[in-house]
């Protein structure tokens, strides 16, 4: 985005390119930097460059032997060289402008380079506020087809031409000549074909009347002998034509069928699925055709066969039976353009359809100052999908403007909107809304060119896209879910998630899922790539067998949150309050749960209003990490510096004794409750983890009665908690009543674990298990493709 200052004082003049031979390229990546660069290697000039991410752009140019360095620095930069700076480019903090000034080299823009190597040939210049890539394009294949051998230079990847130029030998050049930021003025054109006009580019002309006055002197810089060729059902193309001195002549969309039956008789017709727009943007190719004297019937049949350009309604993916999905990718981002092709689309592939299909449109605003001036128009015209996804605003060199977001437009929006701010995350929820034969466009100018593609590849991890396009509806896919096994942590119950993890492993492979075991602890400190977490190879599912803190308190649900991947157990809500024990009891005790007394500290200093017999614990860790039974008085102070060691507040409460049970909970219904019998009398960590350490009895040896109430209140802490998935519910019974001691968000999975062994007394294998909870995490629907 170019200032009118710069314009004028930070650029060499053209001519000071001559004699050089060797030029760099900053933001070569972009599609006008990257035909001005083949144009250069083409010539046999040497021409290197940079830009600042990689991109498909960046291969190709790779591909075709041109150096690309990926970041931008001012060592690349020598004295021979002639520096060419993209309008995208900002000169005070680009490193190689400031590099080319201490050299003292020319620096120029991209289209003072083009207007130099466009030297002795006679030059068709295409503009106007919309169509100037795919009027650029149709006048390029229709004067290919008429033996003119032009050169042709598009603002975009044409992939008939092989790319955005196409080097002729003629004497004629077709150009895409932007209004955006005067580079046009940089032209010396022969004949002007102008599509329309309209404000657009306000962050630098302004107003209309601005934009108008720019399109004015160019197009009075057409010699005696030149000739504007305007469309002449567009107002603003009509005033340009009124306002200038030079000769003109109009054009109207029916003009392309009496044309191209001129030398031959026979009518040529445009595919119908191009529009009206198209139709009329044809008419103005084929008008400068016989303008020039060629064969207007081969043109017309040129023009007709041009397959259009990348991000032109191009369909990216489709299935030839139209009752799967289709993809389209397209660059409107003026309203006018999104209204145009969205029509267009819809009257190609949605009207007349039965069952009728859905065109969904995903739509990237571009420019803030843009979005600011038409947010009603670009929501008339999203309504002519069916369905409307909005991101966030493509801001290019833009700082945002208060008060000017996609969510304006969303407000206004007719139709079901949907408004999803980052852009990362529209493959997986607009494939999430999908439904057979839906057609969807992304749409926008800016980085939203990456989202139809990356929508197909998630199409894919549900679909079977081959069968698909064979089959009459969209064919699931059987691959196997992949499944990550969070295991370890860095917690003090690390080594018993470890074992954990290792189990559950070893069944979700026995099952026939994927499975990997990932340590989070290994992937943050040992700087590993989070990049398996994201995208399409993105896992399935995680299945969480990590077990305190970072694990169970919500952490780590966060950060899965935060990937929008899913994962089993309770979310990062109950997570936090079920490791919080004080917390715990007082939300349990509200909904009439049984608790033990107890006081919560922060500092190691004694309740003077409990007297022994104590449990001392910290406040949020395993359910036996650091916990301690005080019997006397002196036992107090060593129990409580013990459980200090593991957390900032500490848990004294009641030693309640009585039969030790725990009652899972498998997705909302009670499993049987496990009496826990300690062969020292006391359950601590060593007594549960140490194998043979403890009797675990299934169903737990108490009356019928307290067996279902035990059961009750297991479900009922469940809910109050709001948990989901398994859960494992610690009391006490005493006599007649029951205790509830705490919630386990994460139960264990290990050979002495109580989930298991409580599934296992109704009957539910580990391996049975593991998929119940796989499944409820994900749906039922989910697990099996």
């Amino acid at each position: 985005m170019r200032k009118q200052g710069e314009i004028s004082t930070s650029f060499s003049d053209r001519d000071s390119l001559d004699g050089r031979e060797s030029f760099y390229l900053v933001g070569i990546g972009g599609a006008g930097m990257s035909a001005l660069a083949r144009m250069f290697h083409h010539r046999g000039l040497s021409v290197r460059g940079a830009d600042s991410t990689e991109s498909v752009e960046t291969g190709r140019l790779r591909s075709d032997g041109i150096a690309v360095t990926i970041g931008h620095r001012a060592d690349g930069i020598e004295a021979r060289d002639a520096l060419v700076v993209s309008d995208a480019i900002d000169l005070e903090v680009s490193p190689e402008y400031q590099r080319a000034i201490e050299l003292g080299i020319p620096v120029v823009r991209r289209s003072q380079a083009l207007a130099w190597m466009l030297k002795g040939y006679r030059v068709i210049a295409v503009t106007g506020t919309h169509g100037k890539t795919t009027t650029t394009g149709m006048l390029g294949a229709g004067l290919i087809e008429a033996g003119e051998e032009p050169l042709v230079v598009v603002g975009a990847n044409i992939p008939q031409f092989g790319g955005p130029v196409w080097e002729g030998n003629g004497a004629w050049a077709i150009v895409e000549a932007c209004e955006a930021y005067d580079s046009f003025h940089d032209l010396d054109p022969q004949i002007v074909l102008l599509t329309n006009l309209e404000l657009d580019h306000v962050d630098f002309h302004g107003n209309y009347e601005n934009l108008r006055n720019s399109v004015l002197r160019f197009v009075a810089k057409l010699p005696e002998d030149g000739c504007l060729v305007y469309c002449s059902g567009d107002e603003g193309a009509c005033e340009i034509a009124k306002m200038s001195s030079c000769r003109s002549f109009g054009y109207a969309a029916a003009d392309f069928a009496r044309l191209s039956a001129k030398d031959s008789g026979d009518v040529v017709t445009m595919p119908v699925q191009r529009g009206q727009h198209n139709l009329s943007n044809a008419a103005g190719a084929l008008s400068v055709s016989e303008l020039i004297g060629t064969s207007v019937s081969a043109a017309a049949k040129g023009i007709a066969g041009f397959a259009g350009a990348e991000r032109r309604q191009q369909i990216v993916w489709a299935d030839p039976s139209g009752m799967g999905f289709t993809v389209i990718d397209d660059y409107g981002h003026h309203p006018t353009e999104v209204r145009e092709s969205l029509r267009a689309i819809r009257d190609a592939y949605i009207t007349g359809t039965l069952p009728r299909r859905r065109l969904i449109v995903v739509f990237q605003p571009h420019l803030y100052s843009r979005t600011q001036d038409f947010i009603d128009e670009f929501a008339d015209a999203l309504n002519i999908a069916d369905e409307v996804v909005l991101t966030d605003i493509y801001p290019a060199r833009e700082a945002p403007i208060a008060g000017i977001s996609s969510a304006r437009i969303a407000e206004k929006v007719k139709k079901p909107v949907h408004y999803i701010p980052s852009r990362h995350l529209l493959p997986m929820k607009v494939a999430g809304m999908m439904r057979a034969g839906d057609v969807v466009v992304g749409m926008g100018a800016g980085n939203i060119s990456e989202f139809a593609p990356a929508l197909v590849k998630e199409l894919g991890r549900v679909y079977d896209l081959d069968r698909t396009r064979e089959a009459a509806s969209p064919v699931r896919s059987t691959r196997p879910l992949q499944i990550v096994v969070i295991y370890g942590g860095d917690s003090a119950e690390r080594e018993v998630s470890i074992h954990s993890g290792r189990e559950i492993h070893s069944a979700l492979l026995r099952l026939g899922h994927q499975s990997r075991l990932v340590d989070m602890t290994e992937v943050f400190f040992r700087g590993a790539d989070l990049g398996r977490f994201v995208g399409p190879e993105r896992p399935d599912l995680a299945f969480l067998a990590v077990h305190g803190t970072h694990a169970e308190d919500g952490a780590i649900q966060g950060l899965l949150e935060l990937l929008h991947i899913p994962y089993t157990g309770s979310g990062i809500q109950a997570s936090a309050i079920a490791m919080d024990k004080a917390l715990t009891k007082q939300i349990l005790a509200q909904h009439g749960i049984r608790v033990p007394k107890g006081a919560l500290l922060h500092e190691p200093e004694p309740p003077y209003d409990i007297a022994p017999p104590l449990i001392v614990k910290p406040n949020a860790q395993g359910s036996t990490v650091g916990l301690t039974f005080v019997e006397t008085n002196s036992q107090i102070c060593p129990a409580l510096a013990n459980a200090f060691a593991y957390d900032d507040s500490v848990l004294v409460e009641e030693w309640i004794q009585g039969i030790e049970i725990s009652t899972p909970v498998l997705n909302g219904q009670a499993l049987l409750p496990v009496e826990i019998a300690p062969i020292s009398g006391r359950y601590d960590f060593e007594s549960k983890y140490t194998p043979g350490a403890t009797i675990e009895i299934v169903p737990a040896r108490l009356s019928d009665k307290l067996l279902e109430e035990s059961r009750s209140l297991a479900v009922k802490a469940h809910n109050a908690l709001r948990c989901s998935g398994a859960t494992r519910t610690d009391m006490i019974v005493r006599g007649d009543e029951i205790f509830v001691l705490e919630v386990n968000t994460l139960p264990g999975m290990t050979r002495t674990s109580l989930l298991p062994n409580s599934a296992a007394g109704m009957g539910i294998a580990f391996d049975q298990l593991c998929q119940m909870l796989v499944e409820e995490a994900l749906g039922p629907e989910k697990t099996q493709f």
